[in-house]
């Protein structure tokens, strides 16, 4: 017999069903046992009868988090006896059949949602196996899959083209230390893992696909923030050629709220359209780069959307002695600024456009400089001589050579938007298997130590 879902129950009344999940409740009532079924999709109740004598006794021995297959026919409630709390709370199975597949161990916290204190973070993660069958988890990873699923068919429909980027890449000065990988075939040199596919995607640009976009794992050796993963965050990645700023925001806007609209109806999106605030306003006015412009603060259903624009190209500060990047350095400046990158490169403005979203920033691009005059000047302001360049940039630097369109992108970050959308308090409880504030993994007991013929091959080792 196929087996159905757990929400599936209500449209199979008066039909023998096969259900397999793990026990949630149990309870005695006279004679009969009655359980909660888990799955997935939801809850059920099972109702075991003396009638069925030696499935009422297997069922006598179950207890919660054992995992079993049932076979028995769905029947409807009486009126008095359903449950409006539960989608299925109009039905209930009444068992046939038992295999008990798996017992389990009393699991170290509650599995079944309460009052009670939570957890802490160290154990739940520990057992994040167990954390995740909470219902609370299981639909904010669910609710990940749809939105991740929405934006690919969004931009498909659009004439995007998925690419997947190396993951194994070049290290390269992106404002964070990068998590270095050793080679064992090349002693003495690294691999990193990337902080963005900044470079390979605008190489896809040279390359003509015109309209790039993936879901992209980033990678950055930095502490932990209530609004950024220690290690790893993913980020839609997008890169659009022959295009300029306003094109990019509008199809960012157009996708947000459309997808809002299809999974968070109970969302209010403050401006249409969003505004577009340049940066010395929003620091003027707001005193920071990523204003809360929600109407009601104290509604966790409001989302004030807004572009920040005309980015200075500079930090205000120099770093030992060095003008430093808001953006990145292959950030295009504002055409009639050029000149201002030999005279007063303070003054310059560049095309980055960041989104900001109740206080948070949860994107950031910009309209990308391909001018080798301008990537020359800006190198040498931010201290990088032309044999570093030439190191560090050499391959793009020929890439333009070859005829490269003007272009221009995004990057939204996948796990802050659903930190914010899910009402989360913070980034952690929206991946599936996270580090912990201080960058353990206590699960697996990551990071951890590797035996010397590892280190041998890899040509490393450890100072005691």
């Amino acid at each position: 017999m196929k087996r159905i879902f757990v929400k599936d129950t209500v449209n199979h009344v008066d039909k023998k069903v096969r259900l397999n999940g793990w026990i949630h409740v149990t309870r005695r009532l006279g004679k009969m046992v009655f359980v909660e079924l888990r799955d997935v999709t939801g809850i059920v109740q099972v109702v075991f009868t003396p009638d069925k004598t030696e499935v009422l006794e297997t069922a006598k021995k179950l207890r919660p988090e054992f995992v079993v297959e049932i076979i028995g026919m769905v029947a409807k409630r009486p009126d008095k006896l359903v449950n409006k709390e539960m989608p299925t709370g109009t039905v209930e199975v009444q068992a046939e059949d038992l295999k008990i597949l798996a017992e389990a161990k009393t699991p170290p916290f509650e599995i079944v949602e309460t009052e009670k204190e939570e957890s802490g973070e160290e154990l739940r993660f520990k057992y994040r196996y167990l954390d995740l069958r909470r219902a609370k988890n299981q639909k904010t990873i669910i609710v990940r899959s749809k939105l991740v699923k929405y934006i690919r068919d969004f931009l498909h429909k659009e004439g995007f083209i998925e690419v997947e980027t190396p993951i194994l890449a070049k290290s390269s000065p992106e404002g964070a230390r990068d998590y270095l990988v050793p080679s064992r075939a090349y002693p003495g040199r690294f691999y990193a893992l990337p902080q963005s596919p900044q470079q390979y995607k605008q190489m896809l640009m040279v390359a003509g696909f015109d309209r790039y976009f993936q879901i992209a794992p980033c990678f950055r050796d930095e502490d932990a923030r209530a609004d950024r993963a220690p290690d790893q965050f993913f980020q839609l990645d997008l890169e659009m050629s022959f295009v300029e700023q306003e094109e990019i925001l509008d199809l960012i806007e157009k996708l947000y709220t459309s997808m809002i609209k299809e999974l968070f109806p109970e969302k209010r999106i403050t401006f249409s359209p969003w505004p577009r605030i340049p940066y010395a306003e929003a620091m003027e006015k707001y005193g920071n780069d990523k204003p809360d412009l929600r109407e009601d603060r104290n509604d966790p259903n409001e989302l004030a959307f807004a572009f920040i624009v005309d980015w200075p190209f500079f930090e205000s500060e120099k770093k030992d002695g060095k003008w430093v990047a808001n953006h990145h350095i292959f950030t295009a400046p504002h055409t009639e600024d050029v000149g201002l990158l030999e005279t007063d490169p303070g003054k310059v403005r560049s095309w980055q456009h960041d989104i900001a979203l109740n206080g948070y920033e949860v994107a950031g691009g910009s309209i990308r400089s391909t001018d080798p005059k301008v990537l020359e000047k800006v190198l040498e302001l931010v201290g990088v001589s032309k044999e570093e360049a030439k190191v560090q940039f050499g391959h793009m630097m020929e890439a333009f050579e070859y005829g490269v369109p003007p272009h221009g992108g995004i990057a939204c970050g996948i796990d802050r938007l659903m930190t914010i959308l899910v009402n989360a308090p913070n980034i952690r409880e929206v991946v599936a298997f996270p580090k912990t504030g201080d960058n353990r993994e206590p699960m697996t007991g990551s990071p951890s130590e590797v035996d010397e013929k590892q280190l041998k091959d890899l040509h490393i080792s450890i100072k005691k």
